[in-house]
């Protein structure tokens, strides 16, 4: 934290007093930046323990941000550090409001925001891959199916080497058995990519205190390209998120196989969670392969 602060002072040009902690993940941290009167200054810093990540969502939030109807906080810089350990932070605009998580005022205001919500995905939504599918530093002209078909072998020829023993034996056939079954769960698929968030949630969504207005999205995925359905599968907790993901469906469908298809994209999202920070969640793990396994019979 130390060493953090002192890069961050250097870079800034004034001495900081301190640094909060707001959120930290297996691969992220993020902080809140505070001057020597102890005044909180209007950007927060994101910090990365792996390469390459921080210029990944520094690309993602300037695509969101161009096509967006909504604000997307601006990136103001991004550290590449030479200390050890090697990091990276990047600087963004601090966002008020607070999260979609946090219920609204009214049932009325609730029907606002989600179709607020569902406006702002709408405009990423419309805008059209051409052809090209995957992560924001590796897009190809491919088929989101043979492109997911790949992702999976990957992973799990991942898993076979690593061998994790947090994984049960349970959830181990189901995704042996979803690998040997991915032609069948995407035969009615035939939606084109387009720009996606990547890490939909509500705790990602802004509103504003007052108003339940909807204010911002932030932390975006490094998903660029993909199908619709990929980006709502994230949608899938019960309770409020599962409202959104519904009103959504009303006004902009998807193939029915998206039934099977949500629960087979979150147990290959927690896999690869898994495999990069060693880190998962098991309840989602377990949900979705309780709920997928009835697809594979």
């Amino acid at each position: 934290m130390e060493q953090l602060r002192s890069e961050l002072s250097l870079v800034l040009g004034e001495t900081l007093s301190r640094l909060d902690c707001i959120s930290e993940q297996p691969d992220a941290s993020l902080y809140s930046l505070y001057d020597q009167q102890g005044r909180s200054l209007p950007l927060v810093a994101k910090y990365y323990n792996a390469k390459g990540i921080a210029s990944q969502e520094a690309y993602k939030l300037s695509m969101l941000a161009r096509d967006s109807t909504i604000r997307i906080p601006a990136v103001y810089g991004l550290i590449v550090s030479q200390q050890q350990p090697m990091h990276e932070v990047l600087l963004i605009e601090r966002m008020g409001g607070m999260s979609v998580e946090a219920p609204t005022r009214t049932p009325q205001r609730w029907l606002q925001l989600q179709e607020q919500v569902v406006g702002a995905l709408l405009a990423w939504h419309r805008i059209d891959s051409h052809g090209l599918v995957g992560n924001v530093d590796s897009t190809q002209e491919n088929h989101w199916v043979a492109w997911f078909m790949q992702r999976v072998e990957v992973l799990w020829s991942t898993l076979g080497f690593l061998r994790p023993e947090t994984l049960s034996m349970e959830v181990r056939q189901v995704l042996f058995r979803s690998r040997q079954n991915l032609a069948h769960l995407f035969d009615d698929f035939d939606d084109p990519c387009v720009l996606v968030h990547g890490n939909l949630s509500l705790r990602n969504m802004l509103k504003q205190t007052r108003s339940d207005e909807l204010f911002a999205m932030i932390n975006p995925g490094t998903v660029l390209w993909a199908p619709r359905e990929y980006e709502l599968f994230r949608l899938s907790e019960e309770g409020p998120a599962e409202t959104l993901l519904f009103h959504y469906l009303q006004q902009a469908p998807v193939a029915e196989g998206f039934i099977a298809r949500r629960w087979l994209y979150m147990l290959w999202d927690e896999i690869s969670r898994l495999i990069q920070t060693g880190q998962f969640d098991r309840s989602r793990v377990d949900r979705a392969a309780a709920l997928l396994l009835p697809w594979l019979n």
